[in-house]
């Protein structure tokens, strides 16, 4: 196949992959919904720098190690396991704790000489983008897809990491296209789920999938 159908057929692969319910969807979708569109993008571009970097990995030959090396995968498997796990809980536990506040507490509150309440301020861009990245790379099933899809799409003549990197921002377009979508899909419905209630729900659910998601990786085999 010419370089160019190897391209389109790999965009296929890859458009599949993206559309399809997982971690990153859920990721993306909480985060616009509890700390608004801004965040979201964030979250969504550090899961597209983390494509890029299996991209790479899976050109040089570096993710092979995850289909070679059984303590190689598990190490990553039980790292990814762990965030999951971790992430997840730590979005239930804040849902247990936060209550919402009513104009009676803010009233009762303005009356004993207090200042207003000030709602806690959302987590900087940088730390969005990192928790979608660190998500996408320890999820050690993206890297065996790259390693084990990516070379049927790598012409013997092209240079490996050149074209690997290509191959992956083809799936980053996709990504940016999905992503916009759905964050822009949340966002409309954002006026009906902003409320602390709603915020508590989306944690909740957030939470519950990525810990059953964390459980299954962390039982899963190759």
């Amino acid at each position: 196949m010419s370089d160019l159908s190897d391209a389109a057929s790999f965009a296929v692969v890859a458009g599949l992959l993206t559309i399809i319910p997982g971690i990153d969807t859920a990721l993306v979708v909480r985060t616009t919904v509890t700390q608004g569109r801004r965040r979201g993008f964030a979250v969504a571009f550090g899961i597209m720098t983390g494509v890029l970097i299996w991209g790479a990995a899976a050109a040089v030959g570096v993710s092979a190690l995850l289909v070679a090396s059984r303590l190689a995968y598990d190490a990553v498997r039980v790292a990814g396991a762990v965030y999951l796990v971790w992430l997840g809980t730590t979005m239930l536990w804040r849902s247990r704790r936060h209550r919402e506040t009513t104009p009676a507490d803010l009233a009762g509150h303005s009356a004993a000489g207090g200042e207003a309440a000030v709602p806690r301020p959302a987590e900087g861009a940088f730390r969005s983008w990192l928790r979608g990245t660190t998500t996408n790379l320890l999820n050690p099933k993206i890297g065996v897809f790259y390693v084990a899809i990516l070379p049927q799409f790598i012409p013997a003549h092209a240079p490996h990491l050149l074209m690997g990197l290509g191959l992956a921002a083809i799936h980053d377009a996709e990504g940016i296209i999905w992503f916009t979508a759905l964050i822009s899909a949340v966002h409309l419905a954002r006026r009906f789920l902003d409320s602390d209630r709603a915020r508590k729900v989306m944690d909740r659910i957030t939470g519950t999938v990525l810990i059953g998601f964390g459980l299954k990786l962390a039982l899963s085999s190759r």
